[in-house]
């Protein structure tokens, strides 16, 4: 696994930076999993795994701050909450 840690850059997307100092971004949405093993551990919907500095709950706010900027925070209702007659 390639140690990485995040930054947000710009507020478009999640700036993944390696510790050998190469960055890219990072699409938010391909994200299905984060974990902490005690290093946090994000697994891609392509079964991609990146382990990142920054905890679970930092990358966590990241994300969330993403879908907020792109409008897609809070959208998603529980089951039961919508009437669907």
């Amino acid at each position: 696994m390639e140690q990485v840690y995040i930054t947000c850059s710009n507020h478009n997307m999640i700036e993944i930076t390696k510790f050998n100092g190469d960055s890219f971004t990072l699409n938010a949405l391909l994200i299905e999993q984060i974990q902490s093993f005690p290093d946090t551990t994000i697994t891609l919907t392509n079964g991609k795994i990146i382990v990142v500095k920054e905890s679970e709950q930092e990358v966590v706010t990241l994300v969330n701050s993403y879908y907020e900027m792109i409008g897609i925070k809070g959208w998603q209702k529980k089951v039961g909450e919508c009437n669907e007659s």
